[in-house]
């Protein structure tokens, strides 16, 4: 089933997230055992650093996505909601990772299990003005609602497709319909041009045949005069 890719990143994440607040947890476990937390502080600062430039890729994208109306203004909104969560969680993880907040740290189990112990996800520790709809949810359970959300969005996106293709469909029947007349018109333009030159050329040949006649009339009557001139002039007095 398709994802939208924007899910995907902030899925991603989500999960890169939850991986530094494990990093930082153990981190600090290395130091209260004296131990050598020198590389698990250059993991942690690359996965900061990842985590600044990922929320950085879901606000542009987010930006785009909205100004080009390719999602819902209800939807952007959600994702801005998202993505300010994340700059929170952000600007915790470093005050954690540089010490400059006192709180205190969630152990690896409820990172990993639900309270009681039980198999199941756990609140997020590092997750503060959380959105209402996904207040006390863990990571799997707000996964779960996003998927919900992807699958009514993916069967309206379906539905919507459903009636896209039906108006292109119409769209071709109604292109070729045009087609058809046009032919037809095109057919009767031609039939039309030829039957004005067939008038007009039965016009031309009517003008000729009356000038001729008329020529003829001329003559008879030029003829009858004479015979008529002649009669007088030869007719005894």
């Amino acid at each position: 089933m398709f994802q939208d890719p924007w899910l995907q990143n902030y899925d991603a994440t989500c999960r890169l997230v939850q991986e530094i607040a494990e990093n930082i947890h153990e981190r600090n476990r290395q130091q209260r055992t004296r131990g050598n937390p020198a590389k698990i502080n250059m993991t942690l600062r690359a996965s900061l650093q990842k985590l600044k430039q990922n929320i950085t890729q879901l606000r542009e994208s987010l930006l785009r996505a909205s100004s080009s109306r390719r999602i819902m203004q209800s939807e952007a909104d959600r994702r801005q909601n998202l993505v300010d969560d994340l700059v929170t969680r952000d600007k915790q993880l470093n005050a954690t990772f540089k010490g400059d907040v006192t709180q205190p740290e969630p152990s690896r189990s409820t990172l990993m299990t639900g309270a009681g112990g039980e198999g199941g996800a756990a609140a997020n520790p590092w997750l503060v003005n959380e959105p209402e709809e996904t207040r006390g949810l863990g990571f799997s359970q707000i996964k779960q609602q996003q998927q919900r959300i992807i699958e009514v969005q993916d069967a309206g996106l379906d539905a919507l497709a459903a009636v896209i293709t039906r108006q292109k469909l119409m769209g071709q029947d109604i292109g070729n319909e045009l087609d058809e007349q046009n032919e037809i018109i095109d057919d009767l333009t031609h039939l039309v041009d030829k039957t004005d030159d067939r008038i007009r050329n039965e016009t031309r040949r009517v003008k000729l045949v009356e000038t001729k006649s008329a020529s003829c009339g001329m003559l008879v009557v030029i003829v009858l005069l004479l015979i008529a001139i002649v009669v007088v002039a030869v007719w005894p007095t």
